[in-house]
């Protein structure tokens, strides 16, 4: 009998993951990658801490190469080969080199759908312009890194505060030692946090000597003969060597819609819970599926590596005839800018009301030690409830060192279902050197409690 074989598109945290976990289980399935980028397995999310020196050598990023993929793990890894077309009737891929353009097909009798995220980019003229860069891939990270070695820049503008962008803009300020620019169209940083939160974050960035314009939309760039000089706003124009495009992303589903493969929330590929799409034998995972959110309890897109790593290995334990299932996600996350610390979970203010939620909020400011001991740092808890129920709905938390793992607890109740009186009662630990006797959620939870 002929062994079947898995092809999965896309060779990073979701679908080497799936693959990983598929080679695990069945050792009798031909598994085939296609991944369009030199590199599989990467760590994206470390990228900002490459280009500002932190991680010194590229290769850390790596986990496995492909060519490690295929002598340790007999999966057939091709980079540089994209996958431009589905036939779900035929049930085959068609695919070119891209380095040579050479043609190819391919038959699957399982099929993965992993191709991540695209970035969102401005619709303006000269964006592909030198000096000009987005840093999703590592591939584009390598690019801009040569480029500082080359040119030197001074001055960088980052348009967009979103994780990546914040992190970039530290990057570049706080460890290059760079002028640094942040543009944002909204009139905050940070849209994943709640206004009053997210004002800490920019005071942090201010701190820290970055200059940042809210509520300004980029409409151009002037040019020094081929690479950029200036970026241009609704309000001004700012003198510029280096320019980070950080606008966000969006799934990269174009492959599976024209496929006719259904979308849903934000153009995210529609699964249930084991990872399936509607088709037959073909399942999505990673940032280019939607999952369902925890709290509200309707599909959602959150593009995060830990629900890319989890949901590729729910997909793969499916295609090898396992029984896994994702639960969810509360879109829990963490980071830490300049000298700020942030984490979120769950529903925002305003997310909470835009569902028609009765929601009841608790804001409360600590430390992150007992008072009396050396290095404490300030803490901002702000925690979310259903007004009657008493249901915990979501939390943010900004400060200094020690402040934003915290976010943890509050993403462990969420999971739970526990109510604002439950984490009361939570049997936290204490220790001066960790936590005033009264952790900070705790505290907060009081607060909330008082109103629910």
């Amino acid at each position: 009998m002929a062994r079947q074989r898995l092809v999965v598109v896309g060779g990073d945290a979701a679908g080497m993951s799936a693959a990983s976990q598929v080679r695990r289980l069945r050792k009798d399935m031909d598994i085939v990658v296609f991944e369009r980028g030199p590199h599989t397995s990467y760590a994206a999310c470390g990228i900002p801490f490459y280009i500002g020196g932190l991680v010194a050598d590229d290769r850390r990023l790596i986990a496995r190469s492909p060519r490690e993929f295929q002598e340790e793990h007999d999966i057939d890894a091709r980079a540089l080969t994209e996958v431009e077309a589905l036939d779900l009737n035929r049930r085959t891929v068609r695919f070119r080199s891209v380095p040579t353009g050479d043609p190819g097909e391919l038959a699957f009798d399982a099929l993965l759908l992993a191709t991540g995220t695209e970035p969102s980019l401005p619709d303006v003229p000269g964006k592909e312009n030198r000096g000009i860069f987005v840093v999703n891939t590592l591939e584009n990270a390598l690019r801009l890194k040569r480029f500082l070695e080359e040119t030197r820049p001074r001055r960088a503008v980052v348009v967009g505060s979103g994780y990546i962008g914040l992190e970039m803009a530290e990057a570049l300020r706080c460890h290059l030692g760079m002028e640094v620019t942040v543009v944002e169209r909204a009139p905050q940083v940070m849209k994943t946090l709640d206004p009053d939160m997210a004002d800490s974050v920019a005071k942090a960035l201010e701190k820290a000597g970055i200059r940042l314009f809210l509520g300004e939309s980029l409409t151009g760039f002037e040019l020094e003969g081929t690479r950029v000089g200036a970026v241009v706003t609704d309000r001004r124009i700012l003198q510029t060597d280096l320019v980070i495009l950080a606008l966000g992303v969006r799934p990269n589903s174009k492959l599976a819609a024209e496929a006719g493969i259904p979308l849903g929330v934000q153009g995210a590929i529609r699964t249930d819970e084991r990872m399936r799409t509607p088709f037959p034998d073909v399942w999505a995972a990673g940032d280019c599926a939607e999952v369902q959110h925890l709290v509200s309890g309707r599909p959602t897109h959150v593009a995060l590596g830990t629900i890319a790593n989890k949901t590729g290995r729910v997909a793969g334990i499916s295609i090898a005839g396992g029984d896994a299932t994702f639960p969810g996600t509360a879109g829990t996350a963490i980071c830490r800018i300049c000298s700020c610390e942030i984490g979120r979970t769950g529903l925002s203010e305003e997310e909470a009301t835009s569902l028609k939620l009765p929601v009841v909020t608790a804001t409360i400011s600590a430390e992150t030690k007992a008072s009396y001991y050396p290095n404490a740092e300030p803490v901002t808890v702000k925690l979310l409830a259903e007004k009657g129920t008493g249901r915990l709905l979501g939390g943010q938390i900004t400060g200094g060192a020690g402040a934003a793992k915290r976010i943890d607890v509050v993403a462990t109740a969420l999971s739970a279902g526990l109510t604002v009186q439950a984490m009361v009662d939570l049997d936290l630990a204490y220790s001066p050197p960790f936590s005033p006797v009264w952790d900070p959620v705790q505290v907060a939870a009081r607060q909330l409690e008082k109103l629910v």
